[in-house]
C-alpha cells in the first residue's frame, strides 16, 4: 500500500525535511581533513537534539549511528567511527534523517574534503546530483512511477564519458541493488524506486497528490554491482571504483512538487527544468 498524506501532514514532513536540511549543513562544514567520521555523527546528534527530533537511523535495524558516512568506494550505508580519518582529497556521502511528530525526512548529499579532488570525482558527483533532480523534475501529477527512473537513467547515459583516473574505470554505474522509496510514517514504505528501467517491473504506480518519495541516485566510476562488508551494513563496489549519493525526500500536491529536505524547497533547481514547486507549506 502506497500511503497518500493530507496538507497537514506533508507540512510535519516538511518539519522534520529541514532538520535534515541543517544536518547537512552543518556535517558539511565538519567534513575536513582529520575529523573522524565519528565527529561528523557527533555534529548530527547535537542538531537533531537541538531541534527537539529524533533520529530515524539511530537503531534502525540495529544501526549503531545518527548518519550513514560513505567514504570513497562506500557506496552507502558507511557505519560512523573513531578510526575512519578523513584526507584532503577523499570524497563522503552522507546520508541523515529526522522524525518530527512520528513523520519522517531522509536525505544524502556527497561532500570533497579538503581540495585537488580528480576531475573525474567533481563530474561524478555532478552527474548523480543532477540525475536526482531530473527524476524530481519528473516528479509530475499523471506521470507514473517509472518516469522518474527513466529521468535519471536517462540523465546519466547522456553524459561523456568520464576521464580514466585513479578512481575510475571511465564510466558510470548505476548502482543496482539499492534505490528510493516512499517515506511518511516510517523511513522506507512503498513504493521501491529503481534508479533505471526494468521492464520487469511494469510502469509502477501513478503519480497523485498526497505521494511522497526519496528520491536517491548512487552511481559509481565504474561497476553497477555492490557488495555487502562483514559488519552486514557497508555497501562498496565490488571494483573499488568511488561512488557518489544524493537524495531528497519530495512531497507531490496539486500545486507541483516541494522537496522537503531542500531550504528552498528546491525551487531554484526545478525551475531549470521548468518546474514550478508548490508553496512551502511553513509559510
Amino acid at each position: 500500500m502506497v500511503q497518500i498524506k493530507t496538507p497537514e501532514q506533508i507540512a510535519k514532513m516538511r518539519e522534520a525535511g529541514l532538520v535534515v536540511a541543517a544536518i547537512h549543513a552543518a556535517t558539511r562544514e565538519a567534513a575536513v581533513p582529520g575529523a573522524t567520521t565519528r565527529d561528523l555523527d557527533m555534529v548530527a546528534r547535537k542538531v537533531i537534539a537541538d531541534a527537539g527530533a529524533k533520529s530515524n537511523f539511530l537503531g534502525y535495524g540495529g544501526f549503531p549511528a545518527t548518519i550513514c558516512t560513505s567514504v570513497n568506494e562506500v557506496v552507502v550505508h558507511g557505519i560512523p567511527d573513531d578510526k575512519t580519518v578523513l584526507k584532503d582529497g577523499d570524497i563522503i556521502s552522507i546520508d541523515a534523517g529526522a522524525i518530527v511528530d512520528g513523520w519522517h525526512g531522509d536525505a544524502a548529499y556527497t561532500a570533497f574534503v579538503g581540495t585537488g579532488h580528480a576531475p573525474e570525482l567533481v563530474e561524478l558527483s555532478r552527474v548523480t546530483e543532477e540525475s536526482m533532480w531530473a527524476g524530481i523534475a519528473a516528479m509530475k501529477l499523471g506521470n507514473r512511477l517509472v518516469d522518474i527512473s527513466k529521468a535519471i537513467e536517462t540523465y546519466i547515459k547522456r553524459q561523456p564519458r568520464p576521464s580514466t583516473g585513479e578512481h575510475s574505470l571511465g564510466k558510470f554505474g548505476i548502482i543496482e541493488d539499492y534505490g528510493g522509496h516512499g517515506i511518511g510514517t516510517e523511513m522506507h514504505m512503498d513504493p521501491h524506486l529503481l534508479n533505471y528501467v526494468s521492464r520487469k517491473r511494469g510502469k509502477g504506480i501513478k503519480l497523485v497528490p498526497g505521494i511522497c518519495l526519496a528520491i536517491e541516485p548512487m552511481v559509481s566510476l565504474g561497476t553497477a554491482q555492490t557488495e555487502v562488508l562483514s559488519d552486514d551494513w557497508t555497501v562498496i563496489t565490488t571494483d573499488g571504483t568511488w561512488s557518489s549519493h544524493w537524495e531528497h525526500s519530495i512531497a507531490l500536491t496539486e500545486a507541483g512538487p516541494i522537496v522537503l529536505t531542500s531550504p528552498d524547497c528546491g525551487k531554484a533547481k526545478l525551475a531549470e527544468y521548468g518546474v514550478t514547486t508548490a508553496p512551502d507549506p511553513l509559510g
